[in-house]
Order: C-alpha cells, then structure tokens, then sequence
C-alpha cells in the first residue's frame, strides 16, 4: 500500500483515482502530477515501485499544498476575514452561506435542522372557574385567536 502525504491510498485503484483520495489533489492535478513524474495513469497503486512512489512524493512536495498544510491556509484566510470585518467574514462568522446563496428558504447544511417555532393557543375559562395551573394571578385568560370570551 503506497503512503503519500500521510495517506494510504488504495492498492486496487489505478493511480490516477487512488491519488484524490489526499486533501488538495483532484483528478485534474491527478493528472497533472503523474504527467510531471512521468507514469502511466492507468497503472494501479500495488504496481507501483518505491521509484515511482518517490517520484510522485517529490512532485505533491515539490508544488502543491495537500492536506494538513492546505487545511490550516484555508482556516487562517477565513479567520483573517472575520477579524477585518469583511461581508464573507460577518457571514462564516454567523454560520450562513457565504456565497450569495438565498436563505430564507433551503441553506440545511450551515444553518442546521429547522428550529420550529409556534404559536400557544390559551383557551378561554368560563367565569368562576379555577385558572390554570401556573397562571398569574387576577390576569385574564385570553380569548383563542378569532374567537370571543365567555361573557356568562
């Protein structure tokens, strides 16, 4: 099993798709990268050699930004927005989409599951009987939305 940048990537995936499995490579710098060092895309990792491991080792070090290093960049630029003040900062910093998304409705994903609130309905008491329990004392009840208290 072949270890690039901390990861171990899959023995029975050609190279070319074993290597998104790294934070900070897609399949287009996949491409890019096995091109640079010179192997095949189509070969599958348990081909490979410790040659052409190094080779790839020294092309991801060499020249791209990959996982916990990318990480930390991506963590530093959005901490830097929220302390200038900027609109993209005000937003992570409330939790909200960022990107112009709408949110009065949809926006699960940074919002979170819905926070239901309602409406209590109180019932009207009729006269001389006991209040609820809990009810402040000598305040009436008040009638249900629409409807008229008992004047009896």
């Amino acid at each position: 099993m072949a270890r690039i940048a901390g990861i171990d990537l899959p023995d029975n995936k050609a190279i070319l798709y074993a290597l998104p499995h790294i934070y900070g490579i897609g399949q287009h710098t996949a491409r890019r990268i096995l091109t640079a060092a010179g192997i095949d895309p189509t070969r599958r990792t348990k081909d490979l050699s410790d040659d052409d491991v190094a080779a790839i080792r020294k092309e991801i070090d060499g020249g791209y930004k990959v996982e916990g290093e990318l990480r930390a960049e991506i963590s530093s630029n959005i901490k830097h927005y929220i302390e200038i003040g900027s609109y993209r900062g005000e937003r992570h910093r409330r939790r909200l989409p960022v990107r112009g998304q709408r949110t009065r409705t949809n926006a699960r994903t940074r919002k979170g599951p819905r926070k239901t609130t309602g409406v209590i309905k109180v019932r009207a008491t009729p006269a001389g009987a006991k209040p609820p329990a809990g009810a402040k004392p000598g305040a009436a009840a008040k009638p249900a939305a629409g409807g008229k208290a008992n004047a009896t």
